[in-house]
């Protein structure tokens, strides 16, 4: 493989006509910058998890060039692999969170969460997991005087959000015990759970029942519930929560309020996923 791979790096690649001007190279075109890109693209909703030849058919590249470029998103961390099959990571999302932040609509999910913000007049957050925390990616906030202030692309630590719970609950049994194995879990608020056989039985919990609740982890005075965001596989690839001061809502009138909206919405784009 090694000198496949010398014979593919060594060849010249062709500039497209496209950025050639009068008849001259643009000799500012970084064609590997191009083609790890179209590699990026290839993956999409419906084939969110291929193989090595797969991605070469679907790029129309060698198998030696669609490996350098996989290994290396891997290595970065915006890919991942079994050994055999690649999927991208939510790390890939950085690459264009600074257009997110700007546009008014974010996501085929972004109005189902306006629409949810308007009926709770709470703040509302889509987030992904990333390694061992969640990433935030979409956000809708309430017209109240208080709201919660996350900005979209920030982190915050898996285990102390109920974000994280939901995610961590769609995990595979082998990607939980790895996270449980390798996961510091820091007290960042009195309320914070430490204990990895407790997080597991609350990760379990949210498994079970099909949603997860916080109270004052991350933040003292902020409580919040979500529910997972799931894909056409069943896979959970999301997870759609609400937050509040806790001076507004209780733990017990969140899920009396709260809960069965955030179920409604979170199924609702979870059927969009579907199309």
């Amino acid at each position: 493989m090694a000198n496949d791979d010398l014979r593919d790096e060594d060849r010249t690649d062709v500039i497209p006509d496209a950025v050639v001007e009068a008849g001259n190279e643009d000799r500012d075109y970084v064609t590997s910058l191009a083609r790890g890109l179209e590699v990026i693209r290839a993956f999409n909703r419906a084939k969110s998890r291929m193989t090595l030849s797969e991605v070469a058919e679907r790029t129309a590249m060698t198998r030696a060039a669609v490996r350098r470029f996989l290994l290396t998103l891997v290595r970065e961390g915006y890919a991942e692999t079994d050994g055999k099959y690649f999927r991208l990571r939510p790390k890939v999302l950085e690459l264009g969170f600074s257009l997110l932040s700007s546009m008014d609509i974010t996501e085929i999910m972004q109005p189902v969460v306006d629409e949810l913000a308007q009926r709770l007049q709470e703040s509302v957050f889509v987030a992904v997991l990333d390694d061992d925390a969640v990433r935030y990616v979409a956000r809708a906030t309430s017209q109240r005087v208080v709201s919660i202030g996350i900005n979209l692309g920030s982190r915050a630590p898996a285990h102390a959000v109920s974000t994280g719970r939901v995610l961590l609950a769609g995990l595979p049994e082998d990607k939980l015990n790895e996270y449980l194995d390798n996961a510091v879990l820091e007290k960042i608020t009195p309320n914070t759970v430490t204990s990895k056989v407790q997080l597991a039985s609350l990760i379990d919990e949210a498994r079970r029942q099909g949603w997860a609740i916080v109270d004052q982890e991350l933040e003292v005075g902020l409580r919040s519930i979500s529910a997972p965001i799931k894909n056409r596989a069943g896979e959970v690839v999301a997870a759609l929560n609400v937050c509040c001061p806790s001076v507004r809502l209780t733990t017990k009138e969140m899920q009396a309020q709260v809960l069965p909206e955030l179920l409604d919405a979170a199924s609702r784009i979870s059927l969009m996923m579907l199309r």
